[in-house]
């Protein structure tokens, strides 16, 4: 139960860092929250690969490291994202330097918490075939 609290309030933590990147004055920019997108897709490649793939513990299958690679593309993106938003070659970026620190540090404790929660209850013996 308190691994499940503490994955919340971390969870807490990084949304507000992403929040405070758009919504203090001195950025007040809603640009970046674009990268809640990245939040809610990293964990479907590797909902995907236990649902079909027998076991992610024995020899690697294709589908296994397929979706390692969409899953590390969703995670790259995601961190990739605000620093194309602060460097744009406009006269003018989209975000500033700031916001985009502030959504990097966010992302850091969003993707930490994602792989905490598949590092405490990933391994249950759920079987999916009952359905």
């Amino acid at each position: 139960m308190s691994a499940l609290v503490l994955l919340a309030f971390s969870a807490a933590i990084g949304i507000t860092l992403l929040v405070l990147g758009c919504a203090l004055p001195q950025f007040n920019n809603w640009w970046p929250m674009f990268v809640l997108i990245f939040y809610a897709l990293s964990p479907v490649p590797t909902i995907i690969s236990r649902r079909y793939a027998g076991s992610l513990d024995s020899a690697s299958s294709a589908l296994v490291e397929f979706n390692i690679f969409m899953t590390t593309g969703i995670v790259v993106s995601a961190y990739g994202l605000p620093v194309v938003l602060a460097h744009t070659p406009l006269a003018m970026p989209v975000i500033q330097w700031g916001a985009m620190g502030l959504v990097m540090a966010g992302n850091t404790v969003v993707f930490i918490t994602i792989l905490g929660y598949f590092y405490t209850f990933g391994n249950e013996d759920f079987d999916y075939s009952m359905w």
